[in-house]
């Protein structure tokens, strides 16, 4: 489905929407804070997003679909700089206080007045193949586990080792830049147990219930992805053509009748999303859901951690940025599992 129209609320949200939610989890500053004067949170992320400059200029430099990409690189490094050191004189300035969300959203703004439309195009698509050219691999290898407990904890470590490959943080595109990231190594090497927030306990005691319509012989799953590029972010369009690609002859997805699992366009075009402006589309193939799953630093973590919905919900994101690990009382590279049941 293409997103269209007006977006909408998610219709899961607890009621009243205006008093229960708020798309940032990390308070940047109070209602008592001077509102001319950046506080030290904002000072933070800013130099949070202004250290990750560098890294997006390299990427729009090499963005063979944009003409001058290499001048239009430099650009776009000295508005969005601009941006953010004027933040730092005045946080009402453009829009503000920042967010989370501002900020990404002014980041994306100022690459798209340029030309650049996806300039993580190229890896993206590189990534998407050896992740393609794995998932046999790693459906067999979870198959293989009699023991129903750590066989959800070995798929939970899976999505914990997919979501490390996260270029809009600049040590992990340093890093990836160096080495590449492997998949089985990142599974192995996560911190160990408890992490910083960890309900794997409470939710594979569930699971083992199969007490969710997802995990039942009812089994239909919305998968939802970006609207536009954001980063390294999965577009709509890029997992309707991954998911297409995994599929067998008979259309069965690892064995499995893939026939309920649809594809949304969410609506949204940054790395982090705020639940109140989605897709019409997802709104509706989400709203009798029993069970929400909110994966990445961005949306899981930075956005909607403490997001409280109408049916059981599961937010997964590993800590890639410190000033988030230092916020939960983590380490770097932390794992963030938080699993909130609704008692009918």
């Amino acid at each position: 489905m293409e997103s269209s129209g007006e977006l909408v609320a998610f219709p899961l949200l607890t009621t009243p929407i205006e008093s229960n939610y708020r798309a940032c989890t990390i308070p940047y500053r109070f209602p008592s804070d001077n509102p001319k004067k950046p506080t030290p949170t904002e000072l933070s992320w800013i130099d949070l997003f202004l250290n990750s400059v560098p890294s997006f200029r390299k990427r729009a430099e090499s963005d063979e679909t944009v003409p001058d990409a290499h001048i239009k690189a430099e650009k776009f490094a000295q508005r969005y700089t601009e941006l953010l050191e004027d933040f730092k004189k005045d946080p009402e300035s453009h829009g503000g206080p920042p967010d989370c969300i501002l900020l990404c959203r002014l980041r994306e703004q100022v690459l798209r007045e340029l030309g650049f439309r996806d300039i993580f195009k190229k890896v993206k698509d590189e990534e998407n193949e050896k992740a393609i050219s794995l998932f046999g691999d790693v459906v067999r290898l979870n198959d293989a586990i009699d023991d129903g407990a750590k066989s959800v904890e070995n798929l939970i470590r899976g999505i914990f080792a997919g979501n490390i490959f996260d270029l809009g943080s600049a040590e992990l595109a340093e890093l990836f830049s160096k080495d590449g990231i492997s998949f089985l190594a990142s599974c192995q090497n996560l911190v160990p147990r408890p992490w910083v927030i960890d309900d794997l306990d409470a939710f594979t005691l569930k699971w083992s219930r199969k007490s969710w319509k997802t995990a039942s012989s009812i089994r239909n799953v919305v998968l939802a992805a970006n609207d536009l590029p954001s980063i390294n972010d999965v577009t709509y369009p890029e997992l309707v053509e991954i998911i297409s690609k995994l599929k067998d002859a008979n259309g069965q997805l690892a064995g499995v009748d893939a026939s309920n699992l649809l594809i949304a366009n969410s609506g949204s075009d940054l790395p982090v999303i705020d639940l109140t402006s989605i897709s019409q589309e997802l709104a509706y193939l989400a709203s009798d859901a029993d069970l929400v799953i909110l994966e990445g630093m961005g949306r899981g973590i930075e956005t909607n951690l403490y997001a409280q919905f109408k049916c059981d919900s599961l937010k997964i994101g590993m800590v890639k940025h410190a000033e988030v690990a230092q916020f939960l009382g983590g380490r770097l590279y932390d794992c963030v599992f938080k699993f909130n049941e609704v008692l009918s």
